[in-house]
Parts: C-alpha cells; structure tokens; sequence
C-alpha cells in the first residue's frame, strides 16, 4: 500500500495539463479540508479526482467479496469524503468529484464538464481565468 501514490497520479496530471492548455488558473494540492486534487480558490471550486478502488466505487456490489479489512478500509474512505464535501460545501466551497478510470478514458468529456462547470461559475460573477 505505500507505493500507491495519492498526489500527482496519471489522472490528476492529465486534467492539470488540459486545464493549462485552456487557460485556467488553479492551484493543485489545495491545502483546505480534504486537501482537493485541484482548486480554485478565487470562485471556492474544489475538485477530488478519485480512484474507484479506494473511494468505493460500487463498493455496494464488490462489498461481499472483500475481506473484512478492505470493507472497512473503503467504508472508513467513503465516510471521511462525504464528511469533507459536507464540510467544504458549509464553508462556501463548491465541490466537484471525477473517477480517474473516466479522465483517462475520455478526458475531453472530463474536461469539457469541469470548464463548463466553471463557465456557469464565470456568469455567476466567478472568475477562474
């Protein structure tokens, strides 16, 4: 388990690479509740770029087929997000979440839905640019 990286994986540098190449300015590793993969701090937009395995991704139907430890460990995951997105939502934050297998699968569609997000941010009297 230590070698799985928790900062700068393939898909975080992939969406920080197209999120450069169409201008956006964010900052990465944000240091707030929860830590976001990307943030941007100016229109309070946090974003967690999640992988499927260690956020529970249809935890509900793999849950009877691991061990109790991986159970626990995933459920114990799942609790400490949804406590940090309510937590960040409290403080004025807009929270956004991507599964990694999705960027790297169809990183236009994941972009295209972030930049759009904040598009709707920018007519709000955000700015993320």
């Amino acid at each position: 388990m230590s070698r799985v990286k928790s900062d700068n994986t393939k898909p975080e540098k992939l969406m920080f690479s197209l999120l450069k190449k169409s201008g956006y300015k964010f900052k990465r590793h944000y240091s707030i509740t929860g830590k976001p993969d990307i943030a941007f701090p100016k229109d309070k937009v946090a974003v967690f770029i999640n992988g499927e395995f260690w956020h529970g991704k249809d935890y509900k139907f793999i849950k009877s087929k691991l061990p109790e430890f991986w159970v626990d460990k995933i459920g114990q995951n799942i609790k400490r997000d949804e406590f940090v997105q309510r937590k960040l939502r409290k403080e004025g934050w807009h929270v956004l979440n991507f599964w990694g297998k999705n960027i790297l699968r169809n990183p236009r569609n994941s972009i295209r839905r972030l930049t759009r997000y904040l598009e709707r941010m920018n007519s709000y009297g955000y700015h993320s640019r």
